[in-house]
């Protein structure tokens, strides 16, 4: 059997690792990489340190990532990018000339923010009133108004959004960050994805999918809702528990013995080796896991700050606190979805996709992510942890500035413009960049992609953007493609 390369990395130096599927592989070593999920999957991400670069190109301000995903579709009119101009054209025809690019229907008069804007913080920057909590955080905040896509769809935005590109089947942003950095806990997976309890995003786990890096850089996900059974598989089925424990620590010394055998047969291969630390891991997330998922030693204010019992914002409260925890145990990077593609589960729209009522469903989310996102700021900055870890909050693209069609509450897909923001580990708060067009419809000043933002955020995590790449199918893949700026504005 061929062993796989080991990646290598060296500061301006490209790593030269062939795609996994263009070697050779050990059967074991295939199992494990084509396990979908559970307690196979949980072994072979816990090889990550053996196949990660875990170097940095300069000194970083951030040690690690949570990001907020908003899917559906949020309205930037209607949340950050205050449009005064709107407001006076409301109920006039909406007539922007040129190529539209929209989904359902085709947009019918202007229509101005449902609720109030304010000016907040030191800065004096606007945000509307659907988000009271997170006001009071925005000298923290720092916002890119002038966002865009390449496509008004919600699979391929997501992708775009998560992935770099439109198209399924690339690492995600949480792959490439744990490929170059590698793990900080010994106990936990480096990548962990909390996806909304109703159900998974557009695109599915495809957003957070390593693509065609090594698959140890895949999410490991989280069920916030069974803290004793937090990740699929991880225990065995009940009727083997009813095994002795004799019985079982026997078995697990004759596979030690076995190992050993192996080893000393095939004297260099450290693959064996390397399984065998991981399913060392996956033993201690048996008690790891359910720990940090475990809320019972946070306190009361704590768990109110958060809205964890509150019927409405309680889940995603949950997955909020969860997200804290789980950076404050060295998981390098979290992403947790605030919104599912289809569920039943909730009588108003699954997510921020706003078709026929927006002042309801943007209504019911706004609240949800108000309350977690304001409590998830607010503890960071009070553990002393803010400074060292890069929130971000984003959706895929943004909504259209005029009414659908002929419904008036309605707002249809807008590829053009939307807005995201940022938060500690490096970020100037109190910052707004690029801008819309008077109605909120285009981006106009600094035009910002999503290569841009992962730029910025690798940045701040001590990566040159471009210098992270991986060799695929004759390409030196990066997770900003052939582009991508740091937007320095927004660094402290």
């Amino acid at each position: 059997m061929s062993r796989m390369s080991k990646m290598t990395w060296q500061p301006g130096f490209h790593s030269n690792v062939l795609h996994p599927k263009q070697q050779p592989m050990s059967t074991r070593r295939e199992f494990l990489k084509t396990v979908g999920g559970g307690f196979g999957a949980i072994a072979l991400s816990a090889m990550l340190n053996e196949e990660s670069m875990g170097q940095s190109h300069h000194r970083a301000k951030a040690k690690r990532v949570i990001q907020i995903f908003c899917p559906g579709g949020m309205s930037q009119v209607d949340t950050f990018d205050y449009k005064p101009e709107l407001q006076k054209r409301n109920g006039t025809p909406f007539d922007p000339g040129g190529k539209m690019q929209f989904f359902a229907s085709k947009p019918g008069n202007c229509r101005g923010s449902h609720w109030k804007f304010h000016q907040h913080g030191e800065a004096g920057l606007w945000m509307s009133e659907l988000f009271p909590r997170l006001a009071s955080c925005i000298d923290e905040m720092s916002f890119i108004y002038s966002m865009h896509s390449k496509t008004a769809l919600h699979g391929p935005a997501c992708f775009m959004m998560n992935t770099g590109f439109t198209l399924p089947g690339f690492p995600s942003m949480g792959s490439w960050v744990t490929y170059g950095l590698g793990s900080e806990s010994e106990n936990l997976p480096a990548f962990i994805v909390l996806p909304d309890p109703g159900g998974l995003p557009p695109g599915g786990i495809i957003n957070w999918g390593a693509g065609f890096l090594p698959a140890t850089h895949q999410a490991t996900t989280l069920d916030t809702s069974n803290p004793n059974q937090p990740i699929a598989d991880l225990f065995p089925p009940t009727d083997f528990t009813e095994a002795t424990p004799a019985a079982d620590r026997d078995g697990l010394a004759f596979l030690d013995r076995l190992n050993k055998i192996h080893q000393q047969a095939r004297p260099g291969n450290t693959e064996l080796d390397a399984r065998i630390k991981a399913y060392e891991l996956a033993a201690r997330l048996q008690l790891s896991a359910p720990e940090v998922t475990e809320l019972s030693d946070e306190t009361q204010q704590t768990l109110r700050m958060y809205g964890v019992d509150n019927a409405e914002t309680g889940s995603f409260g949950r997955q909020c606190l969860l997200a804290r925890r789980l950076v404050e145990k060295g998981v390098r990077f979290v992403q947790l979805y605030c919104g599912a593609e289809n569920t039943t589960a909730r009588k108003i729209r699954p997510n921020w996709d706003s078709h026929e009522d927006l002042p309801r469903d943007h209504g019911y989310w706004g609240r949800v992510l108000d309350t977690g996102a304001s409590a998830l700021l607010s503890d960071l900055k009070q553990r002393g942890m803010l400074d060292e870890t890069l929130v971000i909050c984003t959706t895929e693209f943004g909504r259209q500035p005029a009414s659908q069609g002929d419904t008036a509450l309605g707002r249809d897909h807008n590829a053009g413009a939307f807005t995201a923001w940022m938060a500690g580990g490096g970020i100037r708060g109190g910052v707004g960049f690029g801008a819309t067009d008077e109605l909120g419809f285009k981006a106009v000043d600094s035009a910002t992609y999503s290569y841009d933002l992962h730029a910025t955020a690798l940045h701040l995590l001590g990566i040159d953007h471009t210098r992270l790449s991986f060799y695929h199918n004759g390409i030196n893949r990066r997770l900003t493609d052939v582009h991508g700026q740091v937007i320095q504005q927004l660094l402290r």
